[in-house]
């Protein structure tokens, strides 16, 4: 094959990467972060919390095991897939497989992003890429397509979580035992699914709903994009649901807004966390969980009340990874329980 070198990667710093498109042809502009999965770009790549953001895959080989059908599930969610549609804005790979192989590939990485409208270039030096923003922190970026320049752009400052929560209540497993409301702050497919795995009723709800008239015994809130302070609306339903005392979990960003709602605050951390290895001890034990996690803020457990602690912490950099009522049935993880690196790992 000829390379053309016909797209750019231009980072905030001045920093330019030249490759080859085999996406979208199109210029787009985002923040710049990295993924350290060897699989999963399907998953990936539809997950919500990646919203405005330009993905680059440390794995050096993608594309070779190609992209799995839409099919849906009884309950009309995808199967192989953590939302309707991509999510990053571009995506940035070292080396691109041309022949796709696998049981399950209806088309190939390259024709779901032409699809989709969503650029992606190859040929990049990933490893410099990612050593870049792991020495200098998550950075904007902007993919050019043929010299087409466009300005940068700061996702951070936008209201992402209501480009991506639904937009009217949908309820799921009616016939469940228990019933829980699950806030879409831009919630994972699977997240879903293993409530209903577990016979609950679900009634996913938009994040700035009032959902209070519902009859239900729990409030689940999901994982979701961007600065959880963006989210007044939802920040101030969780107020009311702890002054109530009802049964609260939170997931990714959801610990996030649990903890901003009981007074506490967050903090945007240097690079995040966008892997499937990131090492979580239990606090006060020596039991780990080896997680999956996609976030850019953090929980500062210094400002959180008294009556809180800490449940779980990140071994590598020591940032919070859960907090917990020490009386009342509150709790949330900073990383992803329901998650599957791969279709069925």
């Amino acid at each position: 094959m000829n390379y053309k070198n016909n797209i750019k990667l231009v980072l905030k710093d001045g920093s330019v990467f030249l490759g080859d498109s085999f996406g979208a042809e199109k210029s787009i502009a985002g923040e710049v972060v990295f993924n350290t999965g060897m699989v999963g770009y399907p998953e990936a790549m539809t997950d919500p919390s990646y919203r405005g953001q330009i993905l680059a895959l440390t794995y050096p080989l993608i594309g070779n095991y190609g992209v799995p059908g839409k099919d849906k599930d009884k309950n009309n969610l995808l199967k192989n897939f953590e939302s309707e549609n991509i999510q990053v804005k571009g995506l940035i790979i070292s080396d691109y497989s041309f022949k796709h192989s696998h049981w399950n590939a209806v088309k190939s990485l390259s024709d779901w992003l032409k699809e989709e409208n969503i650029p992606g270039i190859f040929g990049i030096d990933t490893r410099a890429l990612t050593k870049k923003l792991r020495e200098e922190g998550t950075m904007l970026g902007k993919i050019i397509y043929e010299n087409e320049d466009i300005d940068f752009y700061d996702p951070n400052k936008v209201d992402l979580v209501n480009e991506v929560t639904i937009k009217e209540p949908i309820t799921y497993n009616k016939e469940g035992n228990k019933t829980i409301v699950l806030v879409d702050c831009g919630g994972k497919h699977n997240i879903i699914k293993s409530l209903i795995k577990r016979n609950i009723e679900v009634i996913r709800v938009p994040y700035d709903y009032n959902f209070f008239h519902y009859d239900f015994d729990g409030i689940v809130i999901t994982n979701g994009p961007g600065d959880p302070k963006m989210n007044i609306a939802t920040i101030s339903n969780i107020k009311k649901v702890l002054e109530k005392e009802i049964p609260t979990f939170g997931i990714c960003l959801g610990n996030q807004i649990l903890a901003l709602a009981a007074g506490g605050d967050t903090y945007k951390l240097k690079y995040g966390h966008r892997s499937q290895n990131q090492p979580c001890l239990i606090k006060g034990t020596k039991r780990c969980f080896i997680t999956t996690q996609n976030h850019g803020f953090a929980v500062n457990m210094k400002k959180m009340p008294q009556d809180w602690g800490e449940w779980f912490v990140n071994i590598n950099d020591n940032t919070n990874e859960g907090v917990k009522h020490k009386k009342k049935p509150f709790m949330s993880v900073q990383f992803h329980p329901e998650a599957m690196p791969g279709p069925v790992d």
